[in-house]
């Protein structure tokens, strides 16, 4: 009897997994697809029919993986910015040389003129209006900020114990932000092209001044 449990357990075993490996790839593709309609859509044409349709799914498999439309798009855009996080750290795996501060400089400025962005900011629009999404989104952004002011300061070496170090990286951040902004209106690379270039001297010679 006991050899029969077993075999019968493993089998079970072995049926719950491939489940559980079609489940993980269902929530992976709505996250996308949540991304990717509101990036394009915007919040009002973002519905989870939408998305679950954009996705492949239906709506109920797509409701329960996210019971809540709140749910679905605070999720996506959180998966996809760890995903982002991990994509830079993933560019300058042992950290950034000072002659490599053009490449981070680049690489933030990139973090704000994607899909995720402007996906990120019809959300921030949506939660000004949206009472129950409010809380979720200011929490969601406060922790995406924390951590690409981290991956930021690694990655330019900054030593934030010298005084204005935490300043400079933080006006970087608010910098590329901005040229986010302007993106979403016109793509203008040149000018970027420009900005990107100033602000990796400005920063290189801030940098260096509060090593000295």
């Amino acid at each position: 009897m006991g050899g029969v449990s077993g075999a019968v357990n493993t089998a079970d075993r072995a049926e719950r997994v491939p489940k559980q490996d079609r489940s993980r790839a269902t929530r992976q593709r709505l996250l996308e697809a949540a991304v990717a309609c509101l990036a394009e859509r915007g919040w009002a044409g973002s519905t989870v029919s939408v998305v679950a349709e954009h996705a492949g799914v239906s709506r109920g498999a797509a409701q329960h993986h996210f019971p809540t439309r709140e749910d679905l798009f605070t999720a996506a855009v959180e998966y996809v910015a760890e995903e982002r996080s991990v994509a830079l750290r993933a560019l300058f795996p042992e950290g950034a040389a000072a002659d490599d501060r053009r490449a981070v400089v680049a690489a933030l400025v990139d973090l704000y003129t994607g899909p995720l962005f402007r996906a990120a900011l019809h959300l921030w629009v949506a939660a000004s209006n949206e009472e129950q999404l409010r809380g979720r989104v200011t929490e969601l952004e406060a922790r995406v900020g924390r951590e690409s002011h981290r991956i930021a300061v690694d990655l330019l070496g900054a030593d934030e114990t010298r005084p204005g170090a935490r300043e400079t990286v933080q006006g970087l951040l608010d910098m590329a932000r901005g040229l986010g902004l302007a993106n979403l209106l016109t793509d203008d690379g040149t000018r970027r092209e420009r900005v990107v270039e100033q602000w990796a001297r400005l920063l290189t010679r801030a940098l260096d001044a509060e090593a000295d």
